[in-house]
């Protein structure tokens, strides 16, 4: 049987995802029309389209010279890509993210967390800030919360060693048997206060993509997180509408 034709959405995730793992880098040429067109067996209008979504998401830029790799590809992953990557590989971090936890801490939280967590009036959670990016480039600043039950089974929660946070929501899942099985994220657009613009690195009151994810089973939210975005950065979603 003859081999299915690529569609343009393919073709741009297939170079989408080599420039998110580092296999094509900054500055980097494309293959020309012609070249994607034989290597693919598509058409230019194919071709055009998947580079033309490649530029709108700021991955690729086109010159008289050719398409080439942007110099800082501006992307970041949604609570929705972290999490299927905690359930794939155990890390929340893209290929090429790392992670700086600036605080963990035992803390009483804002009434709203509480209420989330359902805990009762005086109870402690475990508050961890940190940020993430990729080379020089920040791609989020976030908050994430825990009940301080979690800390009997899981005391990694307040460790801030190098290289635990891209972790620590599968060694919580390990240690309290728990499995997330429902997903919220909420965002909106709005200016940056003092604390996010300084770990984002942009100036106060710069527009940002704020949000907010919940993690949950039936027995309650396991794992509640806020957190926000440069502008200019893309996050996407894919899905499937029901009939």
């Amino acid at each position: 049987m003859p081999r299915a034709q690529k569609t343009f959405s393919e073709i741009a995730d297939h170079y989408r995802e080599r420039i998110l793992s580092g296999a094509l880098e900054p500055g980097s040429r494309l293959p020309s029309s012609e070249e994607l067109c034989g290597a693919w067996g598509v058409t230019t209008t194919t071709i055009g389209q998947a580079l033309q979504a490649l530029a709108i998401e700021r991955y690729v830029c086109t010159t008289p010279r050719g398409t080439f790799v942007a110099d800082e590809p501006r992307w970041t992953l949604t609570p929705r890509d972290r999490l299927t990557r905690v359930q794939r590989a155990g890390s929340f971090l893209a290929e090429g993210e790392t992670s700086i936890v600036l605080a963990a801490e035992l803390t009483r939280p804002p009434l709203y967390v509480a209420e989330l967590f359902d805990l009762d009036e005086g109870a402690l959670v475990v508050r961890r800030e940190w940020v993430a990016g990729r080379g020089s480039t920040r791609t989020a600043y976030a908050v994430t919360w825990y009940p301080a039950t979690y800390l009997a089974v899981a005391p990694e929660l307040l460790n801030t060693a190098p290289g635990l946070n891209h972790t620590i929501t599968n060694k919580v899942l390990d240690a309290t048997k728990r499995t997330i099985t429902h997903a919220r994220d909420d965002m909106h657009a709005r200016d940056a206060n003092a604390r996010e613009a300084n770990h984002l690195g942009v100036p106060v009151g710069s527009t940002i993509m704020a949000g907010a994810h919940r993690w949950s089973d039936e027995d309650g939210v396991i794992e509640y997180g806020e957190w926000c975005l440069p502008k200019l950065f893309t996050i996407g979603y894919e899905y499937r509408p029901t009939p």
